[in-house]
């Protein structure tokens, strides 16, 4: 098994229920892990694998629309992952914002999906 890993990945975004996140917007920090069966690919084509530079663009486009639920947001990109990559067996999805408007909270606030595919 292969696993392509994007980590830590910081993009600022619009997500949110509350009014002043719609307007300010968030940081968030995003890890993303696909797996998929090499079989016996011998690993000398891009073609062979999952290119991770489609897998941050994936990211970069769905984060840029506003969603009141982070759960929604990691769901759309693992799906829009899948449908490009239709033979990944699993993908692992974080999304983390780093400065949730919760009072006399320090740290960071996310959900993970995690989603396996028969082959």
């Amino acid at each position: 098994m292969v696993v392509i890993e994007l980590n830590q990945v910081r993009l600022h975004a619009f997500h949110g229920v509350y009014e002043g996140e719609k307007l300010t917007g968030s940081a968030y920090e995003i890890n993303v892990r696909v797996a998929y069966e090499e079989g016996d690919s011998t690993f000398d084509d891009l073609k062979n694998t999952i290119n991770y530079v489609e897998i941050l663009e994936i990211v970069k486009q769905r984060m840029r629309i506003p969603s009141g639920l982070l759960e929604k947001v990691a769901n759309d990109i693992i799906r829009r992952i899948r449908d490009q990559y239709p033979f990944t067996t699993e993908i692992n999805f974080s999304i983390y914002k780093l400065e949730a408007p919760v009072e006399n909270f320090q740290g960071k606030i996310g959900v993970t999906l995690h989603k396996k595919f028969d082959g």
